[in-house]
């Protein structure tokens, strides 16, 4: 740790997180080693697997266009554990309320969750609420943990990138973080942001269907952006990947947004989007089975793995150089999920 206390930085999903987690956390607490560290920790029991994963959130503001803290919840979960390859279940919920909260946010909150979990097909099984002092939290914090189970004996992790493999997105990036920026400062953007925030377990499944084995990593680019996740793949996996600039999804109202603001859409957070990373010569197929479906139909392929520099991220860009893609050093956008 270079640091003696904790910074806002720790929890952007960029360079400081990695080193609070590859210095401190991990070697304290699991010794699980970096190319074995996906969303969803994969646990052997008798007769087959689990996937288990947890996670926590404070987003600010807990409502902004298009859902709530309450639908992202359970959509981060649902997704951590489709990520891995599982079909989620069940999902635990603890509450933790600051005094004062309205009680009228915190029935659409939890209509919010009900709904999400219908959707997605998962129960909400268990749960726990606690409840603290004015000034103690920031209205409401929501802990969820999740578990899936498989029917395949596909083994998909952020370690299985092969060179060749080709780079697929369902969607525009960036939609997510810049709603909730935009709704948390009160810019008035004259467009429309919202959030892309959703289940893909069952995007998830229909590509394992469909694809099989030809699909080797899956990953839900949500804190520090497609950017940060691509760079933790190519390091999980030891390759480079290569992305194309001009194929970048981008909405126009986002890509000028961020561009006032001086952000790049390749680091802001999404909440409904995936990358998934396939055999070439599955790819067109697997393409297609994207767009055939509500949650894929702007999907794209963004770039491929090549052979050059283990752990690089480059970008192709529009004039023909290619630029360097690292993990952002600090905290871009805090507290967007």
């Amino acid at each position: 740790m270079k640091s003696d206390i904790i910074l806002l930085g720790h929890g952007s999903g960029g360079k400081l997180s990695h080193q609070l987690l590859d210095d401190l956390i991990i070697p304290t607490l699991s010794q699980v080693a970096q190319r074995d560290q996906n969303d969803a920790a994969v646990l052997n029991v008798p007769g087959g697997r689990l996937a288990f994963t947890t996670d926590s959130y404070v987003v600010d503001p807990i409502f902004f266009p298009g859902g709530d803290i309450g639908d992202l919840a359970i959509n981060g979960t649902v997704n951590d554990l489709a990520m891995s390859g599982a079909r989620p279940l069940a999902i635990s919920v603890g509450l933790i309320l600051e005094e004062g909260l309205p009680v009228a946010d915190l029935k659409t909150i939890l209509e919010s969750m009900r709904r999400a979990a219908e959707t997605a097909g998962v129960r909400i099984v268990t749960g726990d609420t606690k409840v603290v002092p004015r000034g103690k939290a920031d209205k409401i914090f929501i802990n969820t943990s999740g578990i899936g189970v498989f029917d395949h004996a596909l083994e998909i992790s952020g370690n299985g990138a092969k060179v060749g493999d080709k780079i697929l997105i369902n969607g525009h990036i960036g939609d997510h973080g810049m709603a909730v920026l935009a709704s948390r400062e009160g810019l008035d953007l004259q467009t429309d942001i919202r959030t892309d925030s959703a289940a893909l377990n069952g995007l998830v499944a229909a590509l394992l269907e469909a694809g099989g084995s030809s699909v080797h990593v899956l990953r839900d680019p949500t804190r520090g952006g497609v950017a940060t996740t691509l760079k933790e793949i190519a390091l999980q996996s030891a390759v480079e990947l290569t992305l194309d600039e001009a194929a970048l999804p981008v909405q126009e109202a986002v890509a000028g947004a961020c561009a006032i603001l001086g952000l790049d859409p390749l680091f802001v957070a999404n909440e409904g989007k995936l990358l998934a990373l396939v055999a070439p010569e599955a790819a067109a197929a697997l393409l297609a089975l994207m767009r055939s479906r509500p949650e894929g139909r702007d999907a794209v392929i963004i770039g491929e793995v090549t052979a050059g520099s283990a752990g690089r991220v480059s970008l192709r860009t529009t004039i023909g150089g290619l630029r360097a893609i690292e993990m952002l050093a600090g905290e871009q956008l805090p507290r967007i999920c």
